[in-house]
């Protein structure tokens, strides 16, 4: 079976840098974020989202240049509906990170910037171990470190949604009128969508090299 993948898997090694520049981007805008937070605790002012935007927009590129070689490629060494599938999931976790700063840039009353750090700690560690299971592919089936990985992101996620519910508790007890708490619910809920959106890259990872296991 093993001989099989690496037959399968081992034909163009340029899918596997453009699906690991993703991740990459996917990284460094949850990283973008987490300086965001930092700086806005600093000073109290919104920062420029000309990163995030730009963050976004190299991974859209990126993404469609997978697109674009999936047209010109005959044999590729991933099925091609696993190489749409992981772009698309890859994607998205940029594309949520600026909607996330785009709605606090916004928000009119006080922000509760230590519960975002919380979340995007979270976060971090969720699109870690998506960077390290993408990277993981071009090596073959080698089911137990992304199996490794997988479990590190599954946990970040679980933790997540614990740290969302005490935020959101908290929220409900705390100084915010109805306006406020629905706006800060909401956030709260994007930083969690977030690292779901992690997590379902990292599904799709699992489920690619569990085909050749």
């Amino acid at each position: 079976m093993f001989s099989a993948f690496k037959k399968i898997f081992g034909k163009d090694e340029k899918f596997y840098d453009l699906l690991e520049a993703s991740a990459a981007e996917a990284q460094s805008s949850t990283r973008l974020l987490a300086d965001y937070l930092k700086a806005l605790a600093a000073t109290g002012r919104p920062a420029n989202l000309d990163d995030f935007i730009q963050s976004r927009r190299k991974d859209k590129r990126i993404t469609q240049q997978i697109t674009e070689e999936l047209c010109r490629t005959f044999v590729t060494p991933l099925e091609r509906e696993d190489i749409e599938a992981l772009s698309l999931a890859l994607y998205r976790i940029p594309k949520i990170v600026e909607k996330i700063v785009e709605r606090i840039s916004i928000y009119p009353g006080k922000i509760p910037v230590e519960g975002f750090i919380r979340q995007v700690e979270l976060l971090n560690k969720a699109s870690d171990a998506v960077v390290e299971m993408v990277g993981r592919l071009r090596l073959g089936a080698k089911l137990e470190p992304v199996q490794a990985a997988n479990e590190r992101l599954q946990f970040a996620e679980g933790e997540a949604d614990k740290v969302m519910l005490g935020l959101i508790k908290d929220l409900y007890a705390g100084p915010y009128d109805a306006k406020e708490t629905m706006l800060l619910q909401q956030l709260f809920e994007m930083f969690e969508k977030a690292v779901d959106r992690c997590r379902d890259a990292g599904n799709v990872v699992f489920q690619i090299v569990l085909k050749y296991s």
